[in-house]
């Protein structure tokens, strides 16, 4: 029999349960497909192209000792499996299954079409913690947790490759005719640094991570680094739980108990998030509560939004942030989701105008954990208490000296530390606002007050049997770990992780 395996967002060979189900059926054509479509749309960007690029180039060097090199075609999906399929005479497909966005659904229901058509038959396994068909929340943890704990599975001895097959080339982002997207201190693709990154965090750089992760200053070495290889699949989700169990085991002294502890949380939090998005396609889309489509206008303000992409709002912290993300492609949780806020309350701009804007920006980008928190962080999703971060205070618990800032912003040197974040309060603000920085595009005080009155007037008028019916679908009531995603009468702690967990 001649198996095909599909590689979409699962670019590694160990742990990589369709792979080692192939190698065991017969001979084996291991395929990715570069899809010109999908990298012209509004969430994807040469930045992760070049990310992905970088991961297939180890994914084909890991095959090709294996006996079997990954096989590179540019075109529809459904187009190039039906050539390869007749040209080889393929008999089964298998794959993984993918939490991806609206288009790659799409994509996979026009080839689950002409499989049944063509009389092949395609099996999608599971990757992840992530449960497809799932009828209810209320046992989901523990599907998680035993997937999770189950042994991880080795990359096969070897393969055998369907014979006479052309590898072809791994294309440039110019040749996909990809916008520039300059991107100078991005994190290198592959399974390789994806590794280095999970070694360097649990035996060095991940002791300080419960304390360090809030600031921009720390959070950079601090965070594990994983989540675009977690993206991309050149790491498994089971085999980094499974790591950090192992560290955890050899009880380190320190801050490492709490550290490792917080950070395990995290990635079963990176399950549960994706796990919205798998039940509700259509969150990319429309608001989780259907009454919050009326609370932001469709169309945003155009120069509000061209401000707040470049990091040019005149809020310092804010555009630091953004201009730090836009040369590295990653930012650590809790700036990620004062973006959100401030563009969500502040601004008062839609979710669906600003979460494309940063899905492109993030070489992590993951589709299943970026809709269902760009909707959390704008309050949209009628079950969430609605957090509205004020940036000058951010500036000030998170850079309290400026040096995030004005490293990003070199154009606000001279003002001094005390008015950092606020430089329309320093005297000497004429002679920089409205010339080499910009003023700020809103009072951040007004502004706040105006957001809160109209969220919170919304969520009075939210109908109860449509919370309930989103409480029932979309949160995990018996698990402590995901209490923060439930109402709650009291000011819950902010949830741990946001916004592709960025870890």
């Amino acid at each position: 029999m001649n198996v095909l395996i599909w590689f979409k967002r699962d670019l590694r060979v160990h742990d990589h349960p369709a792979l080692t189900e192939a190698a065991g059926a017969g001979s084996v054509l291991p395929l990715y497909i570069v899809e010109p479509e999908y990298w012209a749309l509004p969430d994807t960007s040469a930045r992760q192209w070049a990310f992905t690029a970088e991961c297939l180039e180890d994914l084909r060097r890991d095959l090709g000792r294996l006996g079997a090199p990954l096989v590179v075609r540019v075109g529809d999906a459904v187009e190039v499996l039906e050539r390869m399929c007749r040209q080889h005479r393929i008999d089964r497909i298998l794959s993984h299954e993918e939490t991806g966005n609206l288009w790659t659904f799409a994509r996979d229901r026009r080839v689950a079409g002409f499989a049944r058509q063509a009389g092949i038959d395609w099996v999608e396994l599971p990757q992840s913690g992530v449960v497809r068909r799932l009828a209810g929340r209320a046992h989901w943890a523990r599907k998680r947790d035993a997937f999770t704990a189950a042994p991880q599975l080795p990359a096969p001895e070897a393969l055998r490759p369907v014979p006479g097959i052309e590898p072809g080339v791994i294309p440039t982002a110019r040749a996909l005719r990809l916008a520039e997207d300059r991107c100078a201190h991005r994190q290198a693709g592959g399974r390789h640094h994806g590794l280095l990154a999970l070694d360097g965090f649990l035996t060095k750089r991940g002791e300080p991570y419960r304390s360090a992760m809030s600031s921009p200053l720390s959070a950079e070495r601090a965070c594990s680094r994983l989540s675009p290889y977690l993206a991309l699949g050149a790491l498994s989700g089971r085999e980094v739980a499974q790591a950090t169990f192992a560290r955890q085991a050899e009880r380190p002294g320190g801050r490492w108990p709490g550290a490792l502890s917080s950070f395990q949380s995290r990635l079963a939090w990176r399950d549960h998030f994706m796990q919205k998005l798998e039940d509700e396609p259509q969150i990319e889309q429309r608001c989780l509560h259907r009454a919050a489509e009326s609370l932001r206008p469709r169309e945003p303000d155009a120069a509000r939004l061209a401000a707040w992409s470049a990091g040019e709002t005149g809020l310092p912290f804010v555009d630091a942030c953004m201009r730090y993300l836009a040369a590295t492609g990653w930012l650590n949780f809790r700036m990620r989701a004062m973006l959100v806020s401030v563009a969500s309350y502040h601004l008062w701009l839609d979710w669906r105008a600003t979460g494309p804007v940063l899905a492109r920006l993030f070489t992590d980008y993951e589709p299943g954990i970026h809709w269902p928190q760009v909707q959390m962080q704008s309050g949209t999703t009628g079950v969430n208490t609605p957090r509205i971060y004020n940036p000058v205070k951010q500036g000030g618990d998170q850079d309290p000296t400026g040096a995030f800032t004005r490293r990003w912003l070199p154009e606000l040197a001279e003002v001094p530390d005390a008015f950092i974040h606020c430089p329309w309060r320093w005297e000497g603000a004429r002679s920089l606002l409205g010339r080499r920085y910009p003023e700020p595009v809103v009072d951040v005080a007004a502004a706040q007050r105006a957001a809160r009155d109209a969220i919170f007037g919304l969520r009075k008028t939210m109908p109860r049997a449509e919370v309930v019916e989103i409480i029932e679908r979309h949160t995990s009531r018996q698990d402590a770990r995901f209490s923060h995603d439930r109402p709650t009468r009291k000011r819950p702690a902010a949830p741990p992780g946001q916004l592709s967990l960025a870890l």
